[in-house]
């Protein structure tokens, strides 16, 4: 190279990059490494699939948590509504079969697809569960193409609220309840599980939902799924009160409606009849019975009451 003056000109400096901020650590605030691992305290980092929420309107949220004795969280909801529309609202609870290999992809998809086919108009809230049953059983099948040798699959459960009417079609042992605030609190979905064949043949619900095999479901979403059509049922919720849909993690520890309502209305007087602040006490409380399976709740607030809970 030709230089005029005699000298040559100084090297720039090469430009570093900008440090990557993976996060800061929630126990001692040291920055969290390339692998998930603080640099403080050495914490791992945790997977946002442990614990996550919704609330896309005031009058409807919804919670997921891995539990107290889980590694992994293999539940998974999705829920909508819109804010100017408090009488509607579309709620979606999977649970992955523990079992099952990808069961957490498997539920996760599930519930996507079966929601965005629910926020659709135009076919009645009947319809749309069959098809939304049919796009979350697609969707699963979609991640067994993705992991072959698998058969993930997952349990399903939804509900469409609409002009004082919820509609809940259910694949499994997630469930709905309708919780009024005055009357009697209802289950609206039917478990397909063998402690369900129990109770029809004559054992108490308490004992069967105890026994060993209580939890073995005999349909599910998935690739070897007998059968994923929904049992779907309707019920007028146009007076003040709760939908309610929510996998075995939570129904598990207060599995009659009544027993269930007793702890929303605990729940409401802790923490307030806000949806999001009401399934965060619902989880909290499940984890403190024990929190021995993930646990799922997808709330909305129906009839005539405020926001707040008041009447008006």
């Amino acid at each position: 190279m030709l230089v005029l003056d005699g000298t040559l000109p100084d090297d720039e400096p090469e430009p570093q990059p900008e440090p990557v901020d993976h996060g800061t650590c929630a126990s001692c605030g040291g920055a969290y490494d390339e692998d998930g691992w603080c640099t403080q305290c050495g914490e791992r980092r945790p997977d946002p699939r442990d614990h996550f929420s919704d609330r896309p309107a005031p009058h409807v949220a919804a919670v997921c948590d891995r539990g107290r004795r889980h590694t992994e969280n293999q539940d998974a909801m999705a829920v909508q509504a819109d804010e100017e529309n408090p009488g509607r609202a579309v709620l979606v609870v999977c649970d992955g079969v523990s079992s099952a290999e990808r069961s957490a992809e498997a539920s996760l998809a599930a519930a996507e697809a079966a929601v965005e086919v629910l926020s659709r108009t135009g076919a009645p809230p009947t319809t749309r569960l069959v098809q939304a049953a049919d796009a979350a059983q697609d969707a699963i099948e979609e991640v067994a193409r993705d992991f072959p040798g698998t058969a993930p699959s997952c349990t399903f459960v939804a509900g469409v609220v609409d002009g004082g009417t919820l509609t809940v079609g259910s694949v499994g042992d997630s469930r709905a309840y309708w919780l009024p605030d005055e009357g009697e609190p209802v289950r609206l979905t039917s478990d397909d599980s063998l402690a369900e064949e129990q109770v029809r043949a004559g054992m108490s619900r308490a004992e069967a939902e105890v026994s060993p095999m209580a939890h073995t479901i005999t349909r599910w979403l998935g690739p070897d799924t007998p059968d994923h059509t929904p049992q779907v049922h309707t019920r007028d919720v146009s007076a003040p009160g709760w939908a309610l849909l929510c996998s075995d993690g939570l129904w598990n520890y207060a599995s009659e409606p009544r027993d269930l309502a007793a702890v929303v209305r605990q729940g409401v007087q802790r923490a307030g009849a806000d949806p999001l602040d009401l399934a965060l006490a619902l989880v909290e409380w499940a984890n403190e019975q024990g929190g021995a399976d993930n646990i799922t709740v997808a709330l909305a607030r129906t009839g005539t009451t405020g926001q707040d809970g008041t009447h008006g």
